[in-house]
């Protein structure tokens, strides 16, 4: 039976990725795998481009099991990218640690290949069961209407609400205090905080029950 693994916010926390991706492959036992990543790939923590390295070739290990969502932080660096405008917040909210992990100084000098794997992310994903996106949906707006501005940057009123949206959403932003993933009847919160010193955390999905069956987590 195959399973699904939903990995929270990284963060350029490389060592803590590696550890995860080899707990799901154990936990796999040989089993086929399938992956959906909630987003913030980069910035902040050490190794950015390691992070993205890898997922990339988890990708191309697993061709078409593996779904990359953007994360806010992915997007500031898009923005960054797009218009020299938007260059200092994107530095001030952990860019700089991006592009020192790359080698370069100038958001214009990260790999083209880096640039366009950005380009290629989704802003959410639905298999039937779970939406999965970056941080969460307005409750106040339909699946199917979502803007890319809440399903990448919202808190409240999302965190707060209680209604059931007929799918368990599947996100992050948001760090968790304890370090443990928050399970609500509505959604799930993968982001336990790596890059605050906190576990890495993924969520194993089975077919036919839309709750996960498990929770594994890496420290490094």
């Amino acid at each position: 039976m195959q399973r699904l693994y939903a990995v929270g916010d990284i963060h350029g926390c490389l060592a803590k990725l590696r550890s995860l991706l080899a707990q799901c492959e154990r936990d796999a036992a040989g089993a086929p795998m399938a992956f959906v990543f909630v987003g913030d790939y980069i910035d902040r923590g050490p190794d950015s481009r390691g992070v993205i390295e890898t997922v990339m070739a988890l990708q191309a290990r697993l061709p078409g099991a593996v779904v990359t969502l953007m994360g806010n932080h992915e997007a500031l660096a898009l923005a960054a990218i797009d218009s020299g405008l938007n260059v200092g917040g994107w530095l001030l909210e952990g860019g700089d640690e991006t592009l020192l992990s790359y080698g370069v100084s100038n958001v214009h000098e990260l790999p083209t290949k880096t640039v366009a794997w950005l380009r290629s992310l989704r802003m959410m994903y639905d298999d039937g069961e779970r939406l999965f996106v970056h941080a969460g949906v307005n409750p106040e707006k339909p699946l199917d209407a979502q803007d890319d501005m809440d399903v990448l940057w919202i808190r409240e009123p999302f965190l707060s609400d209680g209604r059931d949206y007929g799918r368990l959403i599947v996100h992050g932003h948001t760090p968790t205090r304890n370090g443990k993933p928050d399970l609500r009847a509505n959604r799930l919160n993968l982001d336990t905080g790596a890059v605050y010193g906190r576990a890495l955390t993924a969520a194993v999905f089975v077919a036919g029950e839309r709750r996960p069956a498990a929770f594994l987590q890496a420290n490094g």
